[in-house]
This record gives structure tokens, C-alpha cells and sequence, in this order.
């Protein structure tokens, strides 16, 4: 079984939405595009390139679109990155999609049940990178194995979000965590079975 690995730079109040630039993702109204910008130091650079190691890829359609216009030509900042298999989450693309055809080493996914068959293959870990849609089919349905959380000291009060409604009930183990220079806080979490209750004090 592959590993689900969900990466993502999110606010204090959990907002992922277009953390890269103000084109991003303006969906919604959504207009401060580019929030991690000024938090950006070394120690935090370090960590995603950490990230940035050959992997397959779980995306969505929008993300997906936004790195096959940039990434097949930028490839010496993300070494692999046109290697790696990059499965999209999909109900409008093709195979014939011009944008599919000029990636290589794209698969089109359709259903959660696609991705489920998917984690039940062999091969490398599967990251996703942004695709907020896909982060929570994946967490309502319980297909997440790790979080990579890179969380910002600010807060947005509107856009997308990690966390959101119907998401399913799941324990995590936190397996690395350090603060960084710049007030960033990154916490890697791991699947760790059900939720489990008790009584304070008993």
C-alpha cells in the first residue's frame, strides 16, 4: 500500500488557498494571493525542499493545470518533477487534453474509488501539493496516512481551507516539529487509528 502524503502551507485559521503569488487562485473573491511571501527564510526553505524529492503526485485539476504550465520548464528548481507520475483528480480532463498529452507521465483519475485503487498499488509515496478540493475527499474519506504542515503566523478570515466541514474523524502522531526563524511553525503528523475520549481528572 502507497502512502498518501498531503503537503501544505496553511494560515492560523487554516486557509491554503494561493499561498505562491496573487494569480494563484483569485476564486471566490480571494484577494491576498501570495501571504507567505514575507515569512519566507532559509530554515523553512530547507524544509520544502526536503519535500521536493522524486514522488508521484495527487492533484487536482486546477493545480494541476497551474504546474504543467510552469514546471516542465522549470524543472532544474524541482529535480524529478517531470518524472514523477502526476495523477489528476478529474472529471473534465482527457487523455487527449492538449495540456495532459504535453506532461508526460500523466493519469487521469475520476473517483475516490480511482484513488483508493490507487493507494492500494506499489510504488512511490503520492504527495499532494494544493488542490484543496482533493485534500478533502481525501480527509473525508479517510485516505490521508501523513500531514505536512507548514503553518503561517498570520490569519485571512476567508478562502479555502485544509480543514473543513465532513471531514472524517482521525488520530495523528506528531513525528517532527520545529519553529523556524521567520514564526513559522512545521508539524509532520502521521495516521495513528480512531479517535479515542476519556474523562479529565478520572
Amino acid at each position: 500500500m502507497r502512502k498518501i502524503i498531503i503537503i501544505s502551507m496553511i494560515s492560523l485559521d487554516g486557509v491554503m488557498q494561493a499561498p505562491g503569488g496573487p494569480e494563484e487562485d483569485t476564486s471566490g473573491g480571494f484577494k491576498y494571493g501570495g501571504w507567505t511571501v514575507p515569512y519566507q527564510d532559509e530554515v523553512g526553505g530547507r524544509f520544502m525542499e526536503k519535500q521536493m524529492k522524486p514522488a508521484d503526485y495527487l492533484l487536482g485539476r486546477k493545480t494541476f493545470e497551474n504546474w504543467a504550465s510552469y514546471w516542465p520548464e522549470h524543472a532544474a528548481m524541482w529535480p524529478g518533477i517531470n518524472d514523477g507520475t502526476k495523477y489528476v483528480l478529474s472529471g473534465t480532463l482527457t487523455t487527449s487534453d492538449p495540456i495532459v498529452v504535453g506532461w508526460k507521465n500523466t493519469v487521469i483519475l475520476k473517483s475516490v474509488a480511482d484513488i483508493e485503487k490507487l493507494k492500494n498499488t506499489t510504488g512511490a509515496d503520492i504527495q499532494v501539493w494544493g488542490s484543496s478540493k482533493v485534500v478533502q475527499l481525501l480527509l473525508q474519506n479517510d485516505l490521508a496516512d501523513e500531514l505536512r504542515l507548514v503553518i503561517y503566523p498570520l490569519t485571512l478570515g476567508e478562502g479555502k481551507k485544509l480543514f473543513d466541514k465532513g471531514i472524517s474523524p482521525a488520530a495523528f502522531t506528531l513525528i517532527e516539529s520545529f519553529v523556524t526563524p521567520g514564526g513559522l511553525i512545521i508539524a509532520c503528523y502521521t495516521r495513528a487509528g480512531e479517535v479515542k475520549t476519556g474523562t479529565v481528572g478520572s
